[in-house]
């Protein structure tokens, strides 16, 4: 398929996407990717409004060029003015992606690190066909082309070039260039198919009791919630306590016969012991970071060790023999600030880095929770809502399901209502699914979040509905429930032989439902 501004070939059909996801995936080895030596940081100048501007190296220039967040404003990193980030802009917009592919970011020791590494796993053979462009001429090609062209485009791009395309972008551009790529991901159910819109039930508890566990979960099933997953953040991360909660949600999943996944997001390494102990893990977890120092030190991941939990879940996971993706990630812009270990690199890169660790994976779904950590990242309504649609695009430009949490503290100046706008605007720019914290309250976490009544809000606004597999169970409840109206509605004697009818466990989609025997026609003479 050619462009027809551009005449540049990318033979991919909407239909041959599709199969390119069904193909066997490997992990190229870390210390095959090609990755540029290192060059020395020069100085971008502009001219502009009579005035010269300059910034020594692409982690300035990058940093410069977005828009002023609390987090960049702490590293030192935003631009001190409006005119001064429209200089960076003027000149970030002028370089050519090979330029960005010839100097990847160095961590404060001048070593490509491993995240950094990874991102440049590119398709080559494609990149060559854009290497000339200009991050102004991509821009374009991504706001103008049909979505078969730009979702295509994103395996030949690294994180870097897809953060400083976005630096490059509006409101409106970043929900037009997200709308019309598809993502799609499939386990039990299938993700990100048009014209739905998923939700991930979290019904989390302060002490793990599995009773309230129980209790938050079923509410999230009455309102239409948990399509995407149904996954709990424990309080305490040890094998044993893991293993009886995956159990548990086993269980309830299998009473309802929701055709969902499970999950506890524990540490990798938690779940892989509870995988060995024989429990149900369908969707493996982890929370990822932008740097290789914040993952080794603050999260004790690296990516020797999601190698191993990725080929580990592929030979051996509970849903390994019917799940196409079954990785589960969660990132949000600021933890490699929080922590100092950002290389000096701005709050937004470092989030496409994750997102290039992340599309290592084929990953069944990617959460992005912006907002969560507080103001010293994200201090009002502004910077949480324009930097959600930010990650929402380069997560998609980069190959990933991606589903949004735009949340908040209330030790910011983050509102709810500015959470419902950042809702739908997402919506608008195709997000996958949403949170379904009970009452948008997380009492665990102490944070707030979409509700289930916020994505029932969307699903109406927007015309979306629940994955199909998940619609065809609600449509075989609703069918069950006529039928007892109409039993209700039959004389006495007629009722009382209906009770005699044995029962025995249904074999449909629904599982363990139970349904009537039929009984011989004679019967009713």
């Amino acid at each position: 398929m050619a462009n027809s501004a551009t005449g540049i070939e990318f033979g991919y059909g909407s239909d041959e996407i599709g199969a390119m996801q069904m193909k066997p995936h490997t992990l190229t080895p870390v210390d095959q990717i090609p990755v540029p030596v290192p060059a020395a940081d020069e100085i971008y100048r502009v001219r502009l409004f009579d005035h010269d501007y300059s910034f020594v190296g692409l982690k300035s220039l990058l940093g410069a060029a977005d828009f002023s967040k609390a987090g960049d404003r702490g590293a030192g990193l935003a631009a001190e003015t409006e005119v001064v980030r429209e200089a960076a802009r003027a000149v970030l917009s002028s370089l050519t992606l090979q330029h960005l592919y010839d100097r990847p970011l160095t961590d404060d020791d001048g070593r490509v690190d491993s995240v950094m590494r990874v991102g440049y796993d590119v398709e080559l053979d494609k990149f060559r066909t854009v290497s000339s462009w200009t991050l102004g001429q991509l821009k374009d090609f991504l706001l103008q082309a049909p979505g078969e062209e730009t979702g295509a485009m994103g395996r030949a791009l690294t994180p870097v070039m897809a953060a400083a395309v976005c630096k490059l972008m509006d409101v409106h551009d970043l929900v037009l260039a997200a709308r019309k790529i598809q993502r799609v991901s499939k386990a039990r159910t299938t993700l990100g198919l048009p014209g739905t819109l998923s939700s991930r039930c979290q019904p989390n508890h302060p002490v793990d009791d599995l009773r309230g566990i129980t209790l938050l979960t079923y509410s999230g099933f009455a309102l239409g919630g948990g399509d995407a997953l149904i996954g709990v953040n424990p309080a305490i991360d040890t094998v044993e306590n893991i293993s009886a909660m995956l159990t548990h949600l086993d269980k309830v999943r299998r009473a309802t016969g929701a055709p969902t996944q499970i999950c506890v997001l524990a540490h990798v390494k938690t779940q892989l012991g509870c995988l060995d102990k024989g429990a149900p893990v369908e969707v493996m977890f982890q929370s990822l970071a932008g740097t290789e120092k914040t993952n080794l030190t603050e999260f004790d991941i690296s990516v020797e060790l999601l190698d191993h939990a990725w080929r580990t879940m592929s030979e051996r996971g509970a849903l390994a023999d019917t799940a196409e993706n079954f990785m589960y990630f969660e990132t949000g812009q600021g933890s490699e600030y929080t922590y100092g270990k950002h290389n000096g690199i701005d709050m937004a890169t470092c989030e496409a880095l994750c997102y290039g660790l992340a599309r290592r994976y084929r990953p069944f779904m990617v959460n992005n929770v912006t907002g969560f950590i507080g103001p010293e990242t994200h201090v009002d309504n502004f910077e949480m809502i324009i930097s959600n649609l930010q990650d929402h695009f380069m997560g998609k430009l980069l190959g990933l399901p991606m589903g949004m949490a735009p949340c908040y503290t209330l030790h910011s100046q983050i509102t709810l209502d500015g959470q419902q706008m950042a809702t739908q605007l997402l919506a608008s720019a195709g997000a996958n699914y949403y949170m379904d914290v009970y009452l948008n309250n997380d009492r665990m976490l102490a944070y707030f979040d979409t509700s289930a009544h916020d994505n029932q809000s969307l699903r109406e606004v927007h015309k979306r509905a629940p994955t199909p597999e998940f619609l065809g169970i609600r449509r075989a409840a609703a069918r069950d429930a006529r039928h007892v109206r109409v039993r209700e509605r039959r004389p006495a004697s007629r009722q009382r032989r209906d009770t005699q009818a044995a029962f025995e466990p249904g074999t449909g989609p629904a599982g363990d439902r139970l349904r009537a025997r039929p009984r011989p026609a004679a019967a009713d003479g």
